[in-house]
């Protein structure tokens, strides 16, 4: 039975890379057939998204679809490199089949029992000798591009790897203390604002550093507070809307008295 599923699977894969290469080709998708690399980007990012808002939901119906929209952005792009006689589907699925072997030698090779952490750990081992230049940094395999909240948390994961970190949690907050310090300074003192810029990401960065101490993830944490904010003002819209109103035929007082109210009222449900 599993050896036909796993035929099923290859052939629903299969299918799929026969449809994007129509779509590519003479007599396919106009759209598609204009698009590169580059101009896919915004829609690989938008799918990602999708696919973790879909797991925040919890079902796995929604999911399915996300994923199967984010498989056809790689498979996508793959043919892309085809047509460049780059790369294809199969040798993407070969780099990363062994890419995973190489880096998981306590599975596939000597069988040890290692914790999260010595796995992470060995990870960056392993990867530190096969880069095999001078100018290897164990800060590099970063993208450039993550949001900045959850670049800050996978910088300062990383440099822990290696014993770059604090101790103990009051030290972390210690330093939180000081960075708000020296950023309440600069406001006090009409710093400029690159200077406030500077303080305020420093404090930024503390901050991560601390939720990241309690293993809390900054980027997440705050679209908590984010989607908990909207609620809260989508019922102060509503509110006003019993009431005829909108939000510029308002006032603070009147604004926040329906906040208040839909902290009893949303926060509980």
């Amino acid at each position: 039975m599993l050896y036909i599923n796993t035929i099923t699977a290859m052939d629903n894969f299969e299918k799929l890379v026969d449809i994007i290469a129509k779509l590519r080709g003479p007599g396919g998708c106009p759209w598609d057939r204009q698009q590169d690399h580059k101009s896919l980007k915004p829609y690989l990012i938008e799918e990602a998204y999708e696919v973790l808002e879909a797991i925040e939901l919890e079902k796995d119906s929604v999911l399915e679809e996300e994923l199967g929209d984010l498989l056809s952005q790689v498979v996508m792009h793959a043919q892309l490199a085809k047509e460049r006689k780059a790369f294809d589907i199969d040798t993407v699925a070969k780099v990363i089949s062994e890419k995973l072997i190489e880096r998981h030698p306590h599975v596939f090779g000597d069988k040890r029992a290692l914790t999260s952490r010595e796995v992470l750990h060995n990870w960056e081992i392993i990867k530190s000798k096969q880069a095999n230049n001078d100018d290897y940094s164990i800060l590099q395999g970063v993208p450039k591009l993550l949001p900045a909240l959850l670049k800050a948390f996978r910088i300062q994961e990383k440099v822990g790897r290696y014993g770059f970190d604090w101790d103990n949690i009051q030290d972390v907050i210690n330093k939180v203390k000081e960075e708000f310090s020296e950023f309440e300074s600069a406001l006090k003192n009409n710093e400029d604002k690159s200077e406030l810029e500077k303080e305020f990401g420093d404090l930024l960065f503390a901050l991560v550093n601390l939720g990241r101490h309690l293993d809390l993830q900054a980027e997440e944490s705050l679209n908590i507070t984010i989607s908990k904010f909207v609620k809260r003002f989508r019922y102060i819209e509503e509110r006003l809307r019993e009431m005829g109103k909108t939000v510029s035929e308002s006032n603070l007082e009147e604004m926040d008295r329906f906040w208040e109210e839909s902290k009893k009222e949303i926060d509980l449900q």
